[in-house]
């Protein structure tokens, strides 16, 4: 089964990996600034994520097979590859193991350490929407307001509804699976490879994901990779400061 995408104009192949409970729509606007520098931008949907297929099977050892099957599906090569948080993750392991396929590497706020469980209330709200009783946008975001507070966090999920038919909505997500194998999703790079690549890290200034004791262990598999800060930036860096972000990763491809 080959990923889904949205594949936005023509040029050297640049593929971005969404982050956990995202899809690749979240990178439109980024993605259409990077197709203007002349790349062939692929915003692609991981398994369990987005119009992506679902599948009881969910590691990042099968995400990195999963983006190999859409390189030779698409007959890609020396592609430019970004990814961010989860999709950073997936795309520290396919670099790792099929660096010849990688030109250069980009990874948005995510080192290759293991990170503690901290999406439960996320999980827990998205578990509870009953859609046999929600028929509206609103209604859900009112039930999603009991568990998340915050305004932003909540219409990230609320892009992942859908009509599943006239007056049924639905998320795309594989939530049953996402929830059971959650602890897929904070463990640590699965090989002990490197990958010598030009390679970019960005921590969001007010992030804790990407401290500075972590350089040692993204320098021991990534050698080559240069780790800056974006300021006025949390976790979600690239919709915290887009400029910023797209500047810096903008002149790191630039200068491959």
């Amino acid at each position: 089964m080959i990923l889904h995408s949205n594949i936005i104009g023509e040029g050297q192949p640049l593929i971005i990996l969404h982050g956990f409970l995202g899809m690749g729509d979240n990178w439109k606007t980024l993605g259409r600034n990077y197709s203007n520098l002349g790349y062939e931008v692929h915003l692609v949907d991981q398994r369990n994520h987005g119009r992506s297929f679902h599948d009881e099977g969910f590691s990042y050892e099968l995400m990195a097979e999963d983006l190999r099957n859409y390189i030779e599906h698409h007959q890609l090569n020396s592609i430019g590859l970004l990814g961010h948080s989860m999709g950073g993750k997936t795309a520290m392991d396919f670099a790792t193991v099929y660096p010849e396929l990688v030109k250069n590497l980009i990874v948005a706020d995510i080192g290759p350490k293991s990170y503690p469980a901290h999406h439960q209330d996320i999980l827990k709200a998205l578990n509870s929407l009953d859609f046999s009783k929600i028929s509206k946008r609103s209604e859900a975001d009112e039930l999603l307001a009991g568990y998340i507070k915050e305004w932003g966090i909540r219409q990230f999920l609320l892009k992942n509804l859908y009509w599943v038919e006239k007056g049924m909505l639905g998320l795309r997500i594989n939530l049953k699976v996402l929830t059971e194998k959650y602890d897929e999703v904070g463990k640590a790079l699965s090989t002990d490879k490197s990958y010598e690549g030009s390679t970019l890290f960005l921590g969001g200034e007010r992030s804790n994901y990407i401290e500075t004791y972590d350089d040692l262990s993204i320098l021991r598999h990534f050698p080559e990779a240069d780790i800056q800060t974006v300021s006025n930036a949390g976790h979600w860096l690239h919709a915290d400061n887009p400029n910023e972000f797209f500047e810096k990763t903008a002149t790191f491809l630039k200068n491959q």
